[in-house]
């Protein structure tokens, strides 16, 4: 468990899965988590199932989904993840999505992931840390430079949402980087 002043990160539970549905079928969430892909929702009960029983197998050497909540009262409001953790290369793949819309812009997710940072520069002493967007998602934008990640790659017009053209954006994030801020 990782605690920050506004979230805690812990370890995903079964029962998250209900917080994962309603995510999944809310078009807002779909459109800025992941740019309306189709494979990210609508989804039903029973396919966030079948994923949940995988995530919650898996290995943290590799990768781990943490579920986010408030500090304040507990509530459950989003999700944070790494993948593809290789310690020989130093580096992994990072994501945050809160779900509830009242907390969006409040630096909740920000905090999230920060703590994913410190856990995995510290932990397990990686080299660098990246993640992706697209460009229509401007908070997301906002929040992954505040905390020191530089664009390191677009993908133009790699992202089609409600019949426009958006670009894939890719960040990342250097220990040096990191130890400068920490």
């Amino acid at each position: 468990m990782f605690e920050g002043k506004l979230v805690r990160l812990r370890a995903l539970r079964a029962e998250d899965a209900e917080y994962h549905v309603r995510w999944r079928n809310d078009p807002e969430v779909v459109r800025l988590a992941a740019a309306g892909d189709p494979c990210f929702g609508p989804v039903t009960a029973q396919a966030v199932g079948l994923g949940f029983d995988t995530m919650l197998r898996l290995s943290p050497r590799e990768s781990a989904v943490f579920t986010v909540e408030d500090l304040t009262d507990g509530r459950v409001i989003g999700m944070a993840d790494y993948r593809d953790l290789d310690p020989c290369g130093g580096s992994a793949t990072l994501g945050v999505t809160v779900g509830e819309r009242e907390y969006w812009g409040r630096g909740h997710g920000s905090e999230a992931l920060a703590l994913v940072v410190d856990h995995l520069f510290g932990a397990y002493g990686l080299h660098r840390l990246e993640l992706d967007t697209w460009s229509g998602n401007e908070r997301a934008v906002r929040a992954f430079t505040r905390l020191g990640f530089q664009e390191e790659g677009r993908r133009r017009d790699a992202v089609l949402v409600a019949g426009e053209r958006y670009d894939r954006l890719l960040f990342g994030l250097l220990r040096k980087e990191w130890a400068r801020r920490a």
